[in-house]
């Protein structure tokens, strides 16, 4: 004998029935068959609204009752031949008009009771089950049908009866041994106590009247016949790449059905797992795929974790006080004023001084479990001995599943660092010892976040994901995100990396995609996108709240800079080729450094100084070493570098100024270059990765440009150096003269900082320096005399691009 189930949406129309029938009848050719079936899909919902709206004096339950039968006798006449139609529609009509004459009854009480709600929805099974018959009967398809509730007996606890195992088994071995058919069809969900009163068992309850029919016939096997092909590491709604789950034990399958892995009901494995009959959930609509295989001894499937799962709307109820300490019965009072409210308790955890023990409930219990409990606690809280019930509300458990956790070290470590990376907060933990089940209560706006960050450190060996949101796609944009699109297959195959560029931003506008924008189509898809508005895109990146989500800055906006804290503080990485942030106040400066420590989120800014060349980075290593930074002396601007080594007399000096803004070398304002502000940023940012507690204010800044050049937009700032030719000429002789070269150079020791123009002869450092190269000299302990010097490219768009590249993928090594 073989159990089959089928569910609601297997069930939902004629065509879903025919795929139903060709199954059993496969199903036929192996064994005596057991058919149970849901109502039609979103019956039992309309039954239920039916129900509710008649107790409450509203006469649009009427509606919903025609659109009931509607439904059925829509199904029968797509299924069944003209001839044979007849007696199966009256027989849906009968039953429709005593749903109606209840329905009836109820709107003129005014009131709805446990035991006629489950009288009401259970026509829904009943028609459904009796249609199927008569179609495969009309179909040459020899089947019997068999009311549920002549079999299945249960005490009165209307909505959620529990079995009478005994009385029942005893029924259905005499029912089913004393029968020669080769096939029933019977209904699910439905039962009947004692004295044939109709009970229920609880939404999703066909799968339990599968499981105890096959446990009760001692079936070979249970198959579940659902909309998907068995069971997911985790929920595909919430995570798009989940991986099916070909094997898992009893005991695995329960704990995950229990935390919301929503393809079978919870009780259903009782039954079956004390006679070890192995449960299939199967897929109506690919009734190839293998399916999962639920089984006493589940094969492993290469790794320690079976599933990931949750529930949601979940609150947690913190008893506490001094009261408590060393007091036994505590516990036990307190759920015992749950049980007596009927509450039921999701998890469990209690400190280990008896000071405060924490119980999560259904969030829907959160009210009626505090009124409850104060009042069983009235007298300690009134002596101060315990404080008044404290309910948190939002709440959410995620949970590990795995059998072989417990063989394993590590496990909870891994989960909860990859949850805190990435800025999931943890309000409760519980673990029993069988270290089947590790469950966190989180908030549940973090839920999709943690489930994927959980999936992908237990089961994607593939690849890990970055979700990028970048802002500026100008020179340096453009080229970060060709280089991004360029290199994807390279990431994916050498680094295990999936860089998904999610949100992108100009000044202009602002553009979404969770699932990745087409970076050969972003500058199309932004002029499609939403008005730029700050706060809306940093809030929106927020929100998303997205797994390993890093933040670029590829601007020269000091509002955005100002607005890196509201990242951090939400775990978001932060790469800022914008040098403002961190050349801003020492505090600001110190206070994002605090938040990427204290919320794990990388802040990183190697492009602030040097564009693409590895200074910071190699200041970092330094430091973290033990160095000692005793004096940095370097040529920071790649700009002023490339117009002083193409700057000879004969061509204007604003000419050479604008070929350098031209060929992408300079500031988007030139000016911050050329009057000596950008280097001053770069060796401040350098003196405070040193140790260094310095501002813009403390740096010496000898400029050589006339004040009238600084003065008004840039278009006068032209006009100026052209009025002011011969005092460019006149520096440029003078160094020329000497035999030397032009530099301008910054330094920082003991504590001061200044940056200058100066004349610098060929036996110095800096004096072969070319192009748009920089160059920076590190005097520490471990480099007294002889400097440790990183020198290259200091400017353009490619390599800042480069630059910015390499930090994003910094990013995912922490």
């Amino acid at each position: 004998m073989q159990v089959l189930k089928f569910g609601g949406t297997s069930v939902a129309n004629a065509e879903n029935i025919q795929k139903v029938s060709a199954i059993v009848q496969q199903a036929l050719k192996k064994d005596k068959t057991i058919v149970v079936v849901s109502a039609l899909g979103g019956i039992t919902d309309i039954l239920l609204q039916a129900g509710e709206l008649a107790s409450q004096m509203d006469e649009a339950y009427k509606e919903k009752l025609q659109v009931v039968e509607q439904r059925h006798l829509e199904v029968v006449k797509s299924l069944l031949p003209v001839a044979q139609q007849s007696s199966v529609l009256s027989w849906v009509k009968k039953n429709c008009n005593e749903i109606e004459d209840i329905c009836n009854g109820i709107f003129l009480l005014g009131e709805l009771s446990p035991r006629t709600k489950d009288r009401i929805v259970s026509y829904g099974e009943l028609m459904s089950s009796h249609i199927i018959s008569s179609y495969m009967n009309a179909a040459g398809v020899a089947n019997l049908w068999k009311d549920s509730r002549e079999l299945i007996v249960t005490d009165s606890v209307f909505g959620y009866a529990a079995v009478d195992f005994m009385a029942t088994n005893k029924k259905i071995n005499e029912f089913f041994s004393n029968s020669s058919n080769l096939l029933f069809i019977l209904p699910g969900f439905i039962a009947a106590n004692a004295e044939g009163a109709t009970t229920t068992l609880g939404r999703g309850g066909s799968d339990y009247t599968g499981a105890i029919l096959a446990a009760g016939v001692y079936a070979a096997t249970l198959e579940i016949w659902t909309d998907v092909s068995g069971m997911m590491t985790a929920d595909p709604r919430l995570v798009s790449n989940v991986r099916l789950i070909p094997h898992i034990s009893y005991q695995e399958a329960m704990e995950l059905s229990h935390f919301g892995a929503k393809v079978i009901y919870p009780p259903t494995i009782q039954p079956v797992m004390a006679k070890k009959i192995p449960v299939w959930i199967k897929n109506t609509f690919a009734p190839d795929d293998y399916g999962t295989v639920i089984e006493s001894d589940a094969k492993e499937n290469g790794t320690i974790i079976r599933g990931i799962s949750s529930i949601g709307k979940i609150a947690l109820l913190s008893l506490e006080g001094s009261g408590m300490v060393g007091i036994p019965g505590f516990s036990k009072r307190l759920f015992e004023a749950l049980a007596n409210e009927k509450i039921n308790v999701i998890i469990i955890t209690q400190s280990s001084s008896e000071h405060s023990i924490c119980v999560g409930i259904e969030e829907s219990a959160s009210i009626k479990a505090k009124e409850a409990v104060d009042k069983a606690f009235a007298y300690e809280i009134e002596t101060g001995k315990v404080d008044p019930l404290i309910i948190e509300k939002d709440l959410a458990i995620v949970a590990l599943v795995g059998d072989h956790m417990k063989n394993h070290t590590g496990v909870s470590g891994k989960m909860f660092g990859s949850l805190g990376r990435n800025g999931v907060n943890i309000r409760a933990i519980a673990q029993g010892s069988s270290e089947r089940n590790i469950s966190a209560v989180i908030a549940s706006n973090d839920v999709k976040k943690a489930i994927n960050v959980l999936h992908e450190e237990f089961f994607e060996t593939t690849y890990k994901q970055i979700n990028l949101f970048i802002a500026g796609v100008g020179n340096v944009g453009s080229r970060l995100l060709a280089q991004l699109d360029q290199q994807r297959d390279y990431l994916q195959q050498h680094l295990r990396l999936q860089v998904r560029v999610v949100g992108i931003a100009n000044s202009r506008k602002m553009y979404f995609n969770d699932e990745g924008i087409d970076l050969k189509k972003w500058r199309e898809l932004l002029k499609e996108g939403a008005a730029m508005v700050l706060q809306k895109f940093i809030d929106i990146i927020r929100s998303k709240n997205l797994r390993n989500s890093v933040f670029a800055d590829v601007t020269a906006n000091n509002s955005l800079a100002e607005c890196y804290d509201q990242l951090l503080q939400k775990a978001i990485s932060v790469v800022a080729c914008n040098k403002i942030a961190c050349s801003s106040s020492y505090d600001y400066y110190k206070k994002l450094k605090d938040l990427s420590r204290e919320y794990n989120a990388p802040f990183l800014f190697e492009t602030n100084v040097g564009a693409g060349l590895p200074v910071i980075g190699t200041l970092n290593d330094l430091m973290r070493s033990g160095d000692k930074v005793n004096k940095i002396q370097a040529v920071l601007s790649g700009t002023l570098n490339f117009v002083f080594n193409n700057y000879n007399g004969e061509r204007s000096f604003a000419d050479v100024v604008k070929q350098a803004q031209e060929e992408g070398y300079t500031e988007p304002d030139p000016r911050l270059d050329l009057s000596g502000t950008d280097v001053m940023r770069k060796i401040m940012i350098l003196a405070r990765e040193s140790g260094g507690h310095i501002e813009m204010d403390q740096i010496e800044n000898r400029s050589f440009m006339p004040t009238s050049c600084m003065e008004g937009d840039v278009s006068n700032f032209y006009k100026e150096m052209a009025k002011h030719e011969e005092h460019f000429k006149n520096i440029y002789k003078e160094a020329a003269a000497a035999g030397m070269k032009l530099k301008f150079v910054a330094k920082y020791e003991n504590g001061k900082a200044s940056v200058g123009l100066q004349h610098i002869d060929s036996k110095n450092d800096l004096y072969h320096l070319y192009g748009k190269d920089n160059v920076v000299l590190f005097y520490t302990d471990r480099y007294p005399e002889q400097p440790l010097v990183v020198k290259g490219a200091g400017a353009g768009a490619e390599v800042t691009a480069s630059g910015v590249f390499a930090d994003i993928i910094r990013t995912a090594s922490v």
